[in-house]
């Protein structure tokens, strides 16, 4: 039998967003629950396991300090793979479970012997100072990380603030060691899809205790200029820059778009070497800002210590009980939530505008790194339940890209918009918001923004087409079809707001444009499907082909996938499908029907069915069952899902983790509901997994959900109770939460057929 943990935990602070309350036993370590190395690594070259990186970082700080496996990284994006046998360095930026890389800047690697400057192989077969390492010597918790480089007999340790990242080197002997700063580590060069080059970097020893420096670089954030500023516990004896094929040695500085330099220990190696390092991507004054206020000394077990307190305070926002696996998983999900948005402003408030002005945050926050085509599906909802404050900072940034764009982010990357992916779901995000009375936002320009996000024509928007033809050409617009489904559901949010705003016109423009998906349903075969500007059906079409990031009428998914991305009219989709015996059937098929090998792409995994889990647009389906009369089929397929597509191990994921998407939905899910429409202030039931947990919400109010005979076979919700009172309805609103209160599901082995007269999801709560 599995040993099973009980935490209780409430306490006293509201700690950015997550309200702790005032009867919190002491003591109680939730980084403990945390496994960093989950989602780090595939069962096998052909699966996906989660993107993500194992390194010391703050909640939603500016630097991530990690070890990179590889010297270009592209896939796992984030630098690391659990299978890689050798380390090249550790690097301060990365980025967390996406299907894109970059970041990887100022890579750290200390080494023995001769000074050497290219870093080998990435299978260790070729030498350089790139070391092997073990996962027996390696370990990882919230806010630090350390292994030991076996070729060097070093012990290296990491931990972070912030804004600034802190090494520790503890050398086998006394012997000379070296310390490599690598400015060229970037991501992969050579594809055909990504383009990455260094424009330029610089390097100044400002004394034998200090350099600083700075880089500017493309790649997937299309131009980046990002500053360092390095202080050592002890001098070093001598250094060198190599710039190109030349090296100059015991110069001051060293400008070149192929810049390393070494610096060079020769004597009390007897004692640890420690470096603090602060980054900035305003300039090399902010750098040295944050260090001076963030790391005052060199004492690494302080700031080690500080980053688990800040770790186990936003943590505690979500208690719950269950067994060794479901904590691991559940902290280690929450943990991956609150790694991003990242602050890229300084401890000053300096930002770097989108139009490349420096500006100041009043709050001293400006937040970037939004995937929003991920998480705005469960990840933004479930920071509105826990991180009510920072979803403030959230909303707040993307407006200021309004301000110089015109319209909302779509994809944002150190500050500016990388394009990628379609839709414009900062809409949903910030109408959720709004609905439910999120403070300290500018709604009336909340508004503007996203009404402009609407109607103004930007990349992989040109509504100037959905307006003229009533549906996007594929011979038009490349990746129609999805577009066309998420844009509908974007309107329908615009419109929302619009009407609660007293905007009638606007209201009845966008509602109508949202009604425009059922342009491209044809009833004939029952699915969605491209059309061209002369109105003719695209063919051949096979509804198991798949797409990619363009040239197909669908993104990365199929047609079954894209069939039920109508979250804003699920009862008019259903009534479309034929009514409600017809759409279930159609859904038993999707859950049934094998992915043919030949059929699949890279960007689909974790199958039942057609249902692929390890990617994002097929994360509501489940819980479509909620709106016809078989809700006991979302208790079994999410109880499916929550039990064979997650797990404890570096494998943890069934695709990219997506900035916390994937992890938003156990969340959510094991707790026992999820939000099928993300804007409308409604959550539908699965199956619960947890024994308890206990949301402390940013109004001190705490709102906990019971589940009694959890676990096994017992997947099926017999009977639901709320503060003690029969609920007989298949969803709960985000109003009933804020309360507070007990939610309490009975569990059982076979189907409740009762529910299906209990009432079925609203269309929208507000």
């Amino acid at each position: 039998m599995k040993r099973k943990i009980f935490v209780l935990i409430t306490a006293s602070l509201l700690i950015a967003g997550c309200r702790q309350n005032p009867n919190r036993p002491k003591g109680i370590d939730y980084t403990q629950f945390v496994n960093p190395f989950i989602g780090t690594g595939s069962v096998d070259s052909l699966s996906l396991s989660g993107s993500n990186f194992p390194g010391a970082c703050l909640p939603f700080g500016l630097v991530q300090l990690s070890p990179d496996t590889r010297e270009y990284p592209d896939d796992p994006c984030s630098g690391y793979d659990y299978k890689d046998t050798t380390i090249l360095g550790f690097s301060h930026t990365h980025l967390n479970g996406t299907g894109c890389p970059d970041l990887y800047d100022f890579l750290f690697m200390p080494y023995g012997g001769d000074i050497k400057w290219k870093a080998g192989s990435d299978d260790g077969s070729t030498a350089g100072f790139r070391s092997k390492y073990r996962h027996e010597t390696e370990k990882a918790t919230p806010g630090y990380y350390g292994v030991t480089l076996d070729d060097y007999h070093i012990k290296a340790e990491m931990t972070a603030t912030e804004h600034c990242g802190m090494h520790r080197y503890t050398f086998a002997d006394k012997n000379p060691y070296h310390l490599i700063v690598d400015l060229d580590h970037s991501l992969v060069r050579n594809s055909p899809y990504r383009y990455c080059k260094i424009i330029s970097a610089e390097v100044r020893v400002v004394d034998n205790k200090t350099i600083e420096g700075y880089r500017i670089i493309s790649g997937w954030a299309k131009l980046r200029k990002v500053y360092f500023r390095a202080e050592f516990s002890r001098p070093f004896d001598s250094h060198v820059f190599k710039a190109g094929q030349y090296e100059f040695a015991n110069v001051p500085i060293a400008n070149h778009s192929e810049l390393k330099i070494v610096m060079n220990f020769n004597k009390d190696n007897d004692k640890p070497l420690i470096v603090k390092v602060g980054i900035s991507s305003v300039s090399a004054e902010g750098a040295k800002q944050n260090l001076d206020a963030e790391i005052k000394d060199f004492d690494f077990e302080k700031i080690a210590l500080s980053a688990k307190e800040s770790w186990n305070k936003e943590l505690a926002c979500i208690d719950i009980e269950g067994t060794d696996k479901q904590k691991s998983i559940f902290y280690t999900g929450l943990y991956h939530l609150f790694i991003q948005p990242n602050n890229i402003a300084d401890v000053s408030g300096n930002y770097l505008s989108t139009d490349n002005s420096i500006k100041k945050a009043p709050d001293k926050k400006h937040y970037s790194t939004f995937s929003l085509w991920d998480t705005y599906r469960a990840a933004h909802p479930l920071y509105t339940l826990v991180q009510e404050n920072r979803t403030t900072g959230f909303i707040n940034s993307m407006l200021r890209q309004y301000k110089t764009y015109g319209y909302l982010p779509i994809w944002q990357l150190w500050g500016t918009d990388t394009y990628c992916m379609i839709g414009s779901h900062a809409i949903p995000t910030i109408v959720d918001a709004y609905f439910k009375g999120i403070k300290g936002i500018d709604w009336k320009l909340a508004y503007e923004a996203v009404k402009a996000s609407s109607t103004t024509d930007h990349k992989n928007a040109p509504f100037n087409l959905l307006d003229k033809y009533g549906y996007f050409p594929e011979d038009l617009q490349t990746q129609s079809v999805s577009l066309q489904l998420e844009i509908a559901y974007d309107d329908w949010c615009v419109a929302q707001m619009a009407k609660k705003m007293g905007f009638e016109d606007d209201y009845k423009y966008f509602m109508k444009r949202s009604g425009f998906y059922k342009n491209l349903f044809d009833a004939k075969i029952g699915f969605f499907r491209a059309k061209d500007s002369k109105g003719a059906w695209l063919e051949p079409f096979n509804p198991l082909a798949y797409g990619g990031n363009g040239g197909y009428p669908f993104t990365e998914g199929n047609a079954w996938q894209y069939l039920w991305y109508v979250p804003q009219d699920v009862y008019g989709f259903i009534d479309l499908m034929g009514g409600n015996d017809k759409f279930t059937q159609k859904l038993d098929s999707f859950f049934t029907l094998e992915a043919k090998p030949g059929d699949v792409n890279g960007n689909a995994s974790g199958f039942i069915g057609q249902y692929a889990h390890g990617n994002e647009p097929s994360h509501h389906i489940v819980y479509l069952y909620d709106f016809t009369n078989e809700p006991w089929k979302a208790q079994y397929y999410s109880a499916k899902i929550l039990n064979e597509l997650y797990n404890d191990k570096h494998s943890g994921y069934s695709g990219n983790e997506d900035c916390g998407q994937m992890s938003a939905w156990y969340i959510f899910s094991a707790m026992g509901f999820y939000p099928v429409n993300p804007a409308n202030s409604v959550y539908c039931f699965g199956s619960p997994q947890l024994k308890h947990a206990t949301i402390n919400l940013a109004n001190g109010k705490q709102f906990k959900i019971i589940t009694n005979n959890a676990g096994g076979s017992n997947v099926y919700v017999q009977k639901i109770l709320l503060n003690g009172k029969p609920y007989e309805k298949n969803f709960i609103t985000h109003k009933d939460i804020m309360n507070g209160g007990v939610l309490e599901f009975f569990m059982g082995n076979m189907p409740n057929k009762k529910m299906a007269t209990y009432e079925k999801p609203l269309v929208i709560s507000q």
